[in-house]
């Protein structure tokens, strides 16, 4: 045998040693070691982060933010006629500036991301705690031209990522189906 094969041969069995070492040292100095990931301080809301895959589970109310004369009914129908659950539209006390401002819960935080892409992305999102039910309050503003397209909203939906955890709020465990099977 050569001195570089045995050169060779040597350094290979340095190295897995170094990788045994490595392991057995990483194992046994586990800081987790024990943990349940369970940390969910009591009273946390419980926050749905899940997309859903059919606008038919999406409840939502369309506000009027602006001066412009039924806006609401308009941005309503054009919901409806995407296959979301609308409630009757109404009036905003107040003004928004913007496109428009979506406010939600715990229970809505998914399905709030997706009511943002059909604004491309550029809505307020208002997030509040304390929220219960499962509607959506959408504010239409007055920069608001028109809804996105569905290949504009599948865009947007890659763009944003998955939907993440409001601060202070717990993941909501999934116990069962929620959403109609679309096959």
């Amino acid at each position: 045998m050569s001195f570089a094969r045995v050169r060779a041969l040597v350094v290979v069995g340095v190295l897995a040693v170094a990788a045994v070492v490595f392991v057995v040292v990483t194992l046994f100095r586990d800081t987790q070691r024990g943990s349940t990931g369970g940390g969910c301080p009591p009273g946390a809301p419980l926050a749905d982060i899940r997309l859903p895959n059919d606008p038919a589970v999406v409840k939502i109310k369309v506000y009027n933010g602006t001066s412009k004369a039924d806006l609401a009914e308009q941005v309503t129908n054009e919901f409806a006629n995407r296959r979301f659950v609308v409630d009757k539209p109404g009036k905003s006390k107040t003004k928004v500036e913007g496109v428009a401002e979506i406010r939600y819960g715990p229970d809505t935080v998914g399905k709030a991301q997706l009511l943002n892409a059909y604004f491309l992305a550029q809505s307020t999102m208002v997030y509040n705690a304390k929220r219960k039910g499962d509607v959506v309050d959408i504010i239409i503003g007055d920069k608001f031209q028109a809804l996105a397209t569905t290949t504009e909203v599948n865009q947007s939906l890659g763009a944003e990522g998955e939907p993440t955890l409001p601060p202070g709020a717990c993941l909501k465990p999934v116990t069962e189906t929620t959403e109609p099977d679309t096959e």
